[in-house]
């Protein structure tokens, strides 16, 4: 009986064991993750971005390049419709370009550090490090982290999981979820390549003038008969959705425009005002919201510029999901499907304001 009993206890003993020495520490294998990740003097990598918060799900392709120290590159184009959206950091600055629209904007800003995005390997590294609570699980072929996002929806969305691959370990998939763990928005790598530079002129917002101006110039818009339509509308001059920018030379990109309302349901406010203004043959409506967090909402059609200009923008550019837009203190901006968008607030959050862009919508208030 007593043999019995040691040989059971030994057993068992090695199996213990054995588990052991088949599992992996979390700090080790955090450690080799953010070392990877951080420390690589550059990458490129390709995405894929599932946005499933605010009404019909919306994928789009990400392409990102990133040399050290500070050099970005980040594109991000809509699947199925021929609209894309770059994010430049070179020594100049930061830019955001709309090749479709011609236009350009240069932000004095320290983004990424600020309203960095998933995508980014770099900011997931970090996200790893600074989560005191973090969470491994190990799987197969994977280890899964639970994490706490540090980004500017961190309050809407505060927990991501992150799956990284055992044999690569690089990230193969990043789900960020509301305060409910309903997932909000998925990103799926395809492709990560570490070690990858490139050179400063690569980064140049120079080259996308000049190839964008060449692109506008054969693709001029035409009325039903086909002929030039730039002579029949003119050169108008409108005021950008921030009213800080005169657009000499510039075109109505999108003829239809309907008006968008905010479907947040901020507490004690609502809206008072709703004022229709048309100037140069062009509407621009504006709505006014009073109350504990009172808010103002314009919106008018999309100028499209006839030359690419670097146009001074304040803040700090921030990736609604859906579009990248202009963010400060007071107000955000931002442009999607035609139409330009313009929210000021003094008691609204940075994160409130991009709860109101993110929720805008072609529909009648209630």
């Amino acid at each position: 009986m007593g043999n019995r009993l040691v040989t059971w206890l030994v057993l068992i003993c090695a199996i213990l064991l054995l588990s052991a020495c088949g599992t992996a520490s979390q700090e080790k294998v955090l450690k080799k993750v953010s070392g990877k990740w951080s420390e690589t003097n550059g990458y490129e990598l390709d995405a894929k971005m599932e946005i499933k918060s605010g009404g019909e799900p919306r994928t789009y392709d990400v392409t990102v390049w990133h040399t050290k120290p500070d050099f970005y590159r980040v594109e991000v184009v809509e699947s199925g419709k021929d609209v894309s959206q770059m994010i430049v950091r070179n020594a100049d600055g930061v830019f955001v370009v709309t090749p479709t629209l011609n236009k350009m904007y240069k932000f004095q800003s320290d983004w990424p550090k600020k309203n960095s995005q998933a995508y980014l390997i770099g900011a997931l590294a970090e996200d790893l490090a600074e989560d005191k609570n973090l969470v491994m699980k190990e799987e197969d072929k994977a280890y899964i982290f639970e994490a706490a996002t540090r980004n500017s929806y961190k309050n809407s969305m505060p927990h991501q999981v992150i799956t990284v691959d055992k044999k690569t370990m690089l990230p193969t998939s990043v789900v960020i979820m509301n305060d409910v763990k309903e997932e909000q928005i998925r990103i799926t790598f395809n492709n990560i390549k570490l070690g990858v530079q490139h050179a400063a002129k690569e980064y140049a917002v120079e080259q996308f003038t000049e190839s964008d101006d060449s692109k506008g110039e054969q693709a001029a818009p035409t009325n039903k008969d086909g002929k030039d339509a730039t002579d029949e509308k003119g050169a108008k001059g409108e005021a950008d959705a921030n009213g800080e920018k005169e657009a000499v030379g510039a075109e109505v990109e999108y003829e239809e425009f309907q008006t968008h309302y905010p479907v947040v349901n901020f507490e004690n406010t609502k809206m008072i005002g709703e004022k229709a203004i048309r100037e140069g043959g062009m509407d621009r409506v504006i709505l006014t919201f009073e109350g504990d967090k009172a808010f103002t909402v314009m919106q008018q059609p999309v100028m499209k510029e006839t030359a690419m200009l670097p146009v001074t923008s304040p803040g700090d550019p921030v990736d609604l999901g859906f579009t990248i837009g202009a963010i400060t203190d007071t107000s955000i901006s931002w442009e999607k499907d035609g139409v330009a968008f313009f929210v000021a607030s003094s008691k609204l959050t940075r994160e409130e304001m991009m709860e109101v862009a993110t929720s805008m919508t072609i529909s009648s208030m209630k």
